[in-house]
């Protein structure tokens, strides 16, 4: 019996580096950038969030996700000439007027910083990248970025918690504690975006890597981070002067494992407030509110709920993101070209 749970370990580790090894967020919609470096320095501000989730409340050592993002225009020169041309007193800053008037960005450049922290079981993914996109109008309502990130990543194994029912730690690493492996870390990104869609396409964890743990065997093969490719898309619908829908999709893919797929519709109300729904086919669906207070501050929460088999011993994600806005010139209370 020990000799299976020892296997069974074996293969969930594997499984959990040679598939999907990149968080998975629910709030993408409300800050792609945490997906593409294309979209640094996309706003006329430096745009700051928070977010924390806890996939499958109820199950013990399931994922937990915090990350911290910055990122900020260098030189952006917005061709409106005053911020009162974009939000006049009594009306929707966000309305027909501000949407016909909508002309695509200037050439300039963005910087940023990603710092993000994944937990689940024993393993823990650490990482800190650096973070350049340069965008430019590719027709009168139309911009185009590129973008990439490099820094750093670390992988921790907690031996400690390879401890079976059955009594005893995995032979392989017994008596080692914490093991850490440091890798470099590469994403590039480009990004396309008008006043009515958007549309990305980006790759993480460029360069495949091993990783190995120890020259135990416990796993007929080694482990290896591989390269994770996400598209982004959506559209913008105008419901009247005050109201904006835009269904949005994410598809991803992780070899060997097969495409997900993520399809969103966000109904947001003005700059103010927000609400979305979303299903990740054969695998259940989610709802999310959002708020905007005083053009300086968001605040994002969203739930997921399980059809899969998990459902059975789980309560549920929960994530919740805050956002802050620096430099807010124009007095925007919302993004102007991501929604």
């Amino acid at each position: 019996m020990k000799r299976l749970l020892l296997c069974g370990w074996g293969m969930m580790v594997l499984l959990c580096v040679s598939a999907q090894q990149k968080p998975h967020y629910t709030q993408y919609v409300m800050n792609q950038y945490i997906l593409n470096p294309a979209l640094t320095g996309i706003e006329n501000y430096t745009d700051i969030k928070f977010s924390h989730r806890h996939q499958w409340v109820g199950i013990r050592d399931a994922p937990v996700t915090t990350y911290f993002t910055i990122q900020g225009p260098i030189g952006k020169k917005d061709l409106k000439t005053t911020a009162t041309s974009f939000q006049v007193s009594g009306l929707n800053p966000r309305g027909k007027n501000y949407w016909d008037e909508y002309v695509a960005s200037e050439p300039h450049h963005g910087i940023g910083l990603q710092v993000i922290n994944d937990r689940t079981g024993p393993l823990n993914r650490f990482s800190a990248l650096a973070t350049y996109a340069y965008h430019i109008g590719i027709s009168a309502r139309t911009s185009l970025s590129a973008g990439f990130a490099a820094g750093i990543s670390n992988i921790s194994l907690n031996a400690d918690k390879l401890s079976f029912a059955t009594g005893g730690v995995d032979p392989a690493v017994y008596g080692t504690g914490v093991l850490n492996k440091v890798r470099p870390d590469f994403n590039v990104g480009i990004y396309m975006y008008s006043a009515d869609y958007f549309a990305g396409i980006s790759v993480q964890q460029i360069v495949p890597q091993k990783v190995k743990f120890s020259e135990g065997a416990v796993t007929p093969e080694d482990g290896k981070l591989v390269p994770h490719f996400f598209i982004t898309a959506g559209y913008r619908l105008s419901v009247g002067e005050d109201l904006n829908l835009i269904p949005s999709v994410m598809v991803k893919y992780v070899s060997p494992a097969p495409v997900q797929f993520d399809i969103n519709a966000k109904l947001q109300y003005q700059d103010l407030i927000w609400a979305g729904v979303g299903i990740r086919p054969k695998d259940g669906f989610s709802g999310m509110v959002g708020l905007n207070i005083s053009n300086t501050m968001n605040v994002g929460y969203s739930y997921d709920y399980n059809t899969s088999e998990i459902h059975n011993f789980s309560k549920g994600t929960h994530e919740i993101l805050i956002g802050f806005v620096i430099g807010n010139k124009y007095g925007d209370s919302c993004p102007r070209n991501v929604w």
